[in-house]
C-alpha cells in the first residue's frame, strides 16, 4: 500500500459476521489538538465484539457503518498540538469499545494508557479488556485472601483464562466450568475443570468444597445460570455477574439478562443470608474510577513485561479475517483469545 493508504474493518449493518467488510482508505487521519494518531498493531476480539456486531450492546448507541473493536495495542504515530506527554514510537493501549479493528486511529492523548516498550503485541492487547476485567473483579469487586476458593464460568474463554491465571498469581483455589475440549487449558493454569455439560456444577462445587461453597463466583453466562451460581456461594461470599454469553448465542436479550440479575438482587435484599451479589461492567467502572483503570492496566502490563503472565492466545489472525474470527467466537470454539494482527 502507498504510505498514506490504510485499511479498517467496517460493520455495514447489525447482524452476522457477513456484515464485517474490509475497507480501504487513501488518506491518513490527522490528529487534532490533544490527540494522537496511533498505528494499531493488534486488536482484541471476544464475545463483547460479537454482541456489538449484533446491535445488542447497550453501551454502543452508534448505528452502522462503524469500525468495531473493543480494545487495541499500538504505537504513537503522530501527535497533535498541545500533546507533550507522548511522542511517536511510544507504546500505548486503550479500550474505546468500538474502533479497534483498524491500521490507524485517532485517540485522546489523555485517555490512552502508556505501556512499557518491548511487549509482544499479541499478548499486550490481552491485558486491556480481558485481563483488566479479571483483575478488577478479583481485587476491586471482591475481598479475597490467599487460600480462598472461587468458581469461574466459561473458564476456557478470554476472560475466563485471565481469571484463572491471575487467581493463581493471587494464591486462590480455582474451579472452572468448561467443555471437555478445554479442560487441558483449564488445568494449564492450575485450576480444577468442571464439565458443565455432563455434570451438575452446583453439586460438584458442593462436593469439592465439603458443602461450604466458594468465596466468589464469576458468571458470564447470564439468565437462569445466575440463580444456580448463587447456590455455590459461601456465606460472606459474592456472586459477580459480567458479560452475557447467552445474548451471543441468542438464548436471551440484554433486557432479559439485566432483568434476571435485578430479580436476583431483589431476592438477596429480601432474604439476606450473608451472601452478596454485584454486576460488573469494565467501561462503566472506568468512567467512575479512571485512575484505577490506568493503575490496573499499568500493573498488568508490567507483570507481562516481567514474565509473570502468559495469556492464552489461541491464534493470531490478520485483520482481513475478522469475520472468520467472529464465526469461531459465535460457535464457542475459541480456546482463550484470538488476536487480530492489524499488519499481518
Amino acid at each position: 500500500m502507498p504510505p498514506t493508504a490504510w485499511q479498517h474493518i467496517q460493520l455495514t449493518a447489525f447482524g452476522g459476521p457477513e456484515q464485517l467488510a474490509l475497507v480501504n482508505e487513501d488518506t491518513l487521519p490527522e490528529p487534532g489538538p490533544g490527540e494522537v494518531r496511533v498505528k494499531v498493531l493488534t486488536a482484541g476480539t471476544g464475545f463483547t465484539d460479537t454482541i456489538i456486531r449484533q446491535g445488542q450492546y447497550p453501551g454502543v448507541k452508534q448505528k452502522p457503518p462503524f469500525t468495531p473493536g473493543y480494545d487495541w495495542f499500538g504505537v504513537v504515530d503522530a501527535v497533535g498540538s498541545g500533546v507533550s506527554t507522548l511522542q511517536p514510537g511510544d507504546a500505548v493501549a486503550d479500550m474505546p469499545v468500538i474502533g479497534g479493528y483498524t491500521l490507524y486511529l485517532l485517540a485522546d492523548a489523555a485517555r490512552v494508557v502508556p505501556c512499557p516498550a518491548g511487549l509482544d503485541p499479541a499478548q499486550a492487547v490481552c491485558m486491556i479488556l480481558s485481563y483488566t476485567t479479571a483483575y478488577q473483579m478479583l481485587t476491586r469487586e471482591c475481598q479475597l485472601q490467599p487460600g480462598d476458593s472461587i468458581l469461574v464460568h466459561a473458564a476456557g474463554g478470554a476472560v475466563g483464562t485471565a481469571l484463572l491465571e491471575l487467581a493463581r498469581e493471587l494464591g486462590l483455589t480455582v474451579y472452572g466450568t468448561a467443555s471437555s475440549s478445554k479442560h487441558d487449558l483449564v488445568r494449564r493454569f492450575g485450576a480444577t475443570p468442571i464439565d458443565y455439560r455432563n455434570t451438575d456444577f452446583v453439586a460438584e462445587v458442593a462436593q469439592l468444597t465439603g458443602g461450604k461453597g466458594v468465596q466468589a463466583v464469576f458468571d458470564t453466562i447470564g439468565g437462569h445460570n445466575w440463580s444456580r451460581s448463587y447456590r455455590c456461594v459461601a456465606r460472606g461470599g459474592k456472586l459477580v455477574g459480567f458479560g452475557a454469553l447467552q445474548v451471543t448465542t441468542g438464548e436471551e436479550s440484554i433486557a432479559g439478562l439485566l432483568w434476571g440479575f435485578a430479580k436476583l438482587l431483589g431476592l438477596w435484599r429480601c432474604l439476606p443470608d450473608g451472601r452478596h451479589t454485584g454486576f460488573y461492567n469494565i467501561q462503566t467502572r472506568r468512567e467512575k474510577h479512571p485512575e484505577e483503570f490506568r493503575e490496573d492496566v499499568a500493573t498488568l502490563m508490567q507483570w507481562l513485561k516481567d514474565g509473570r503472565l502468559q495469556p492464552a492466545v489461541a491464534e493470531v489472525r490478520p485483520l482481513a479475517e475478522a469475520a472468520d474470527v467472529h464465526r469461531l467466537i459465535d460457535a464457542g470454539k475459541v480456546h482463550g483469545k484470538i488476536v487480530l494482527d492489524c499488519w499481518g
